[in-house]
């Protein structure tokens, strides 16, 4: 448990330049994906990264997210929303039906709602360890990080 929290604390370090604390992205993540574990950070650094180098306002971009079959669980998406103010209520966040390559633990392409490049961010597969394999060991269980309630 310590090892989680602080590396979510050493990833949030970087956002504090933006208008949120750190405590505050913990809390934000926490509420909307019912946890906070090491992979929201993460999602988190990439969406702030996207809305910056795209200069992008809330409700101006749209995220389509690739889950593979070689990630423990999808649980960067929630990241990623809440630093890029897209949901899939709004549409503006799409899980697709298509898969990341088994290399890859997530593929996520973030561009301009009205149209235009955007950037494609791959999370490989290889960097794993360094979230701790006991994230999200199987979709099923509840470990830190994830959860399947509803």
């Amino acid at each position: 448990m310590k090892r989680e929290l602080f590396a979510a604390l050493f990833l949030c370090l970087p956002l504090m330049a933006g208008a949120e604390t750190p405590e505050e992205w913990i809390t934000l993540g926490a509420r909307v994906h019912g946890a906070f574990g090491a992979f929201i950070p993460l999602g988190i650094k990439i969406g702030l990264d996207a809305v910056g180098r795209l200069n992008a306002k809330p409700r101006e971009l749209i995220v389509t997210y690739y889950d593979s079959n070689t990630s423990p669980c999808a649980c960067f998406a929630d990241g990623i929303a809440v630093a890029t103010y897209t949901s899939v209520g709004q549409r503006t966040l799409v899980i697709s039906p298509d898969k990341a390559p088994d290399s890859a633990l997530a593929i996520i392409i973030v561009r301009p709602r009205q149209g235009g490049s955007g950037f494609k961010y791959t999370i490989p597969a290889s960097d794993l360890p360094i979230f701790g394999n006991d994230e999200c060991e199987t979709r099923s269980a509840r470990p830190v990080g994830c959860s399947d309630e509803g």
